[in-house]
């Protein structure tokens, strides 16, 4: 195979991240991807069940580099070394975390009409980003391989499996929505909850709210300063400003797909096959 599917393009875990290796000591490490191992027979403690819930939790709080081996284990008051007999590293650890999180991404029905598909499936993937910050960053870290994350891709081709394209232009659709998604939600004021950020500290706020009111007053930023400069420490357009992006998405896809005599897609209002009409006009 020469496609691999990812959400986003993969960077190379850094140097400095944990990689959680297991000490020889503690035995040979697990064989194989995580998703292909079979359940171990004997209900151990913690199970892995609890063990992606604790490091969840210490992500959603602190940021995904709170996330260690050592850290987990003192949360479910246990040692190191069991960890150890589930993850041959922690990126194993943090593939597990994305794919239980990404189950909040899989719909359990698309919609007919493609546009309203791909919507869908775009608000339901900034959900969870904005539940679980952190995974904007395990998603340009590593391959996203697991279950719920092929579902989430599947259903993305799904959507457009009416409009006539061929398969390169399916993927590069999905990869654009979801990578619009997934950018949207990176550049969120006060995304990051890792320690040491400065986004939610209303000390620093408040002087960088009166930096940016200074600026707009000087004259030299006169469309910021039309604007409210200080309107861009907050978040209450945010959602506006995703749903514009979407649709001018959306709609350069479908003129596209028009223009190209790929499919019949004039106007964005195709629907999947065997569907019934889907009302838009």
């Amino acid at each position: 195979m020469t496609e691999r599917c990812i959400i986003v393009p993969m960077a190379p875990t850094s140097a400095g991240q944990d990689p959680g290796t297991p000490d020889p000591a503690h035995g040979p490490a697990p064989a194989g991807l995580i998703w292909t191992r079979p359940p171990q027979e004997k209900r151990e403690r913690p199970t892995r069940e609890a063990i992606v819930a604790a490091a969840t939790d210490l992500a959603d709080t602190h940021g995904l580099d709170a996330v260690s081996v050592r850290r987990v284990a003192a949360a479910l008051k246990t040692r190191p070394m069991d960890l150890y007999r589930y993850f041959a590293r922690k990126d194993e650890l943090i593939d597990l975390m994305v794919d239980e999180v990404v189950a909040g991404a899989v719909l359990d029905e698309i919609p007919h009409d493609w546009r309203d598909a791909l919507a869908a499936i775009a608000r339901a993937l900034r959900a969870v980003c904005l539940a679980h910050p952190w995974m904007v960053t395990a998603a340009g870290q590593q391959a996203l391989l697991g279950p719920n994350v092929m579902r989430h891709v599947e259903q993305s081709l799904e959507a457009t499996a009416a409009l006539g394209l061929d398969q390169a232009k399916r993927l590069a659709i999905w990869r654009a929505v979801d990578s619009y998604t997934l950018g949207h939600a990176n550049i969120r004021p006060g995304r990051d909850h890792g320690e040491g950020g400065t986004a939610h500290d209303p000390a620093w706020r408040a002087a960088a709210e009166a930096y940016l009111q200074d600026l707009a007053g000087s004259g030299n930023f006169p469309n910021l300063a039309a604007l409210g400069a200080a309107g861009l420490m907050h978040n209450d357009h945010d959602e506006l400003t995703f749903e514009t992006g979407l649709s001018w998405l959306l709609t350069g896809i479908a003129a596209d797909a028009s223009q190209a005599g790929d499919g019949p897609a004039r106007g964005g209002a195709l629907s999947l096959p065997q569907s019934r009409p889907s009302g838009r006009d």
